[in-house]
């Protein structure tokens, strides 16, 4: 048994690039590109080149603070810790940057992270390597036949467009506070910023999640 689990507004109750944005007075510029990319105006990949290009120069040190401060989402340390106990697996996909999802391992307990890297030169902000697209399903293919889950074994939950394609991959959709085309093809719809409603869906589609460790 498998979650895949989007980051931003789903594991971390914050976005990444508004909040570095604000540093540097940039807030317009970054909602405007990401408008365009939710709107399907921009290809994904574009737009996350191009938000990376506006904040170019950002020093490192406060890069790193404000990704450190982002905080957890509501439920998502309990949520993860039942779901752990009860055998398994987690993986958390991100379009974001291993700078705001190192932390999820240790302070969640996530089995494989998958995301981009940004990239510094001189302590300044200068690119990003992009290892997660906005086919994030590629991202996690490799882990997956590792594990041999089989598809109805596995929950996405997610909440963006750019997560869709986990959909394809997973035997329970689950969008959480998300955004109306994946309400759509969603057959669970959590609209309330608590992950651990999500426990409640998994048992009804999978039985009851202990609370104990397993044998």
């Amino acid at each position: 048994m498998l979650v895949i689990f989007d980051v931003e507004g789903v594991l971390l109750d914050a976005e990444y690039l508004p909040l570095l944005a604000k540093l540097v007075g940039k807030e317009k510029e970054i909602m405007d590109i990401t408008v365009q990319g939710i709107r399907g105006e921009i290809p994904w990949e574009e737009g996350l080149l191009k938000r990376i290009d506006t904040l170019r120069g950002i020093d490192y040190k406060k890069a790193l603070e404000v990704a450190l401060k982002m905080p957890l989402m509501k439920g998502a340390k309990e949520t993860c810790q039942q779901l752990k106990k009860s055998g398994w697996r987690l993986s958390a996909v991100s379009g974001g940057f291993s700078i705001i999802t190192d932390r999820l391992k240790d302070e969640l307990g996530i089995d494989y992270v998958a995301s981009n890297e940004l990239v510094f030169k001189e302590g300044k902000l200068d690119g990003v390597d992009m290892a997660v697209n906005s086919d994030k399903a590629n991202a996690v293919a490799k882990v997956i036949r590792q594990w041999k889950e089989k598809k109805e074994d596995i929950v996405a939950v997610v909440d963006g467009a750019n997560d869709l394609k986990l959909f394809d991959i997973s035997g329970l959709k689950v969008a959480f506070n998300a955004q109306d085309v994946v309400k759509e093809q969603a057959d669970v719809v959590i609209d309330e910023k608590d992950l651990r409603l999500l426990v409640n869906e998994l048992e009804k589609h999978y039985g009851r999640i202990s609370t104990k460790s397993p044998n």
